[in-house]
């Protein structure tokens, strides 16, 4: 892996937001971009709404994906890499589902043969759009496509690990079909990493596919329990990078802080800022970083209705492409990294996460926000301590350890926490 990070921005268009494929503007999509480019970034990650690029099982529309390839062409003149998204899926508190599997055709989006090919031929027909453009980073399977296969999704596709993991392996082959050599991979919510009963485990993240995506938002209790400036709020994205290393089994795989944003009224208007720097910081002190890709590059305009209140204000820029003070913040790190090795100290000191079977995890909520791994964590970084993790069954093993520079192993009760009561 290149030693050079990467910082981006996930493209929310600043007219339309998603919907923008509707009334696709490649002008408007030039000066979005411009912007975003201003801010010395390097790659954005895309969207296309899969119920419009693909409305009928047999439908993959020409002139959608020739918008997606003309989007990728705008990037490249501006400087900018695109990682692309297939299977929307899921954002900003919105499902994007196609008709043909729901009510009447409602199938199972993990199971069901017919619906997992035509994922499938969906996936590879984008990928393979994209595979001559030097730009073109890869695939990611779908946005959080975990959150359809559990609680508290009202209406889950249920599904189990074994099966889950069949079709994460089954899609990243459609995309390497497509577009081979590239850098395909998917990416779960921290529900893989917290809820006992996700069908998406930790091992799925941490083992499938080139890199280890995570998404760290600090809204799931983390900044409702320790406050916008407690150091398990700043460090959460950190605390994210590390968790993943325990499940990997490559001790130098790639993690990429896929999204991670500052979100109202946790982190208010005024200090987005110092959360931004700080939470990058932490991030970039982990050891195999590949990247960093903020959420999001624009606000969602106040004119379209019914989104979560947070979801507004998320913006680098806002909807009318003015800088903001994340967007000022972002910019300074990328410049201040620029023509910069990324080689940090390894972290050695780990902390035991005993969660349950490894390829399961079904006491991963230890991790949690409030849980003994998640708190003592917490309590090591303010202590200096700059942790990581291992699994309970490989903190005995010599080379497992070595390998990682691990030089000192604690549990979380030697770290001072003790599991709250049931």
């Amino acid at each position: 892996m290149s030693s050079a990070l990467r910082f981006g921005a996930n493209y929310t268009p600043s007219e339309g937001w998603f919907h923008h494929w509707l009334d696709f503007d490649i002008d408007a999509v030039r000066a979005d971009l411009d912007s975003v480019a201003g801010l010395g970034l390097d790659h954005i990650r895309v969207f296309p709404l899969w119920p419009l690029f693909q409305p009928n099982r047999a439908l993959i529309r020409p002139r959608a994906v020739d918008q997606l390839v003309r989007l990728a062409d705008a990037a490249a003149e501006r400087g900018l890499d695109v990682n692309v998204d297939g299977l929307q899926g899921h954002l900003s508190s919105f499902d994007f589902l196609p008709a043909w599997t729901q009510t009447w055709h409602r199938r199972n989006i993990f199971t069901d043969p017919d619906v997992v090919a035509g994922q499938a031929a969906y996936l590879r027909t984008l990928a393979e759009a994209l595979a001559d453009r030097p730009n073109f980073i890869g695939m990611t399977i779908g946005n959080e496509i975990a959150q359809f296969a559990a609680g508290p999704h009202p209406d889950p596709d249920r599904v189990t690990p074994e099966q889950a993991g069949g079709w994460l392996e089954r899609l990243l082959a459609a995309c390497e079909e497509g577009a081979p050599g590239r850098m395909h991979l998917h990416a779960e919510y921290d529900a893989s990493w917290y809820q006992d009963d996700q069908p998406f485990t930790p091992a799925h993240a941490a083992r499938i596919g080139p890199v280890t995506a995570v998404h760290s938002w600090v809204f799931n209790g983390t900044a409702q329990r320790h406050g916008r400036t407690g150091t398990a709020t700043e460090h959460h994205a950190a605390y994210l990078i590390e968790l993943s290393k325990a499940w990997a089994l490559d001790a130098r795989r790639p993690v990429w802080l896929q999204e991670v944003g500052a979100p109202a009224p946790h982190i208010p208007a005024e200090h987005t800022a110092a959360f931004t720097e700080a939470t990058v910081a932490g991030a970039l002190d982990c050891p195999d970083v590949w990247g960093v890709t903020w959420w999001c590059s624009h606000d969602v305009s106040r004119s379209l209705a019914d989104f979560p209140e947070l979801e507004y204000s998320l913006g680098l820029l806002t909807n009318d492409r003015k800088v903001k003070p994340a967007g000022r913040a972002i910019a300074r790190i990328t410049e201040a990294w620029r023509g910069r090795e990324h080689r940090p100290a390894p972290r050695t000191t780990a902390l035991v996460v005993d969660a349950g079977d490894e390829d399961t995890a079904p006491r991963r909520s230890v991790c949690a926000p409030g849980g003994p791994v998640f708190e003592a964590f917490a309590r090591l970084t303010a202590d200096g301590a700059r942790p990581t993790t291992v699994l309970a069954s490989r903190a005995g093993d010599r080379d497992h350890l070595a390998a990682r520079g691990i030089t000192e192993v604690v549990t979380p009760e030697q770290a001072g926490v003790t599991p709250e009561p049931a």
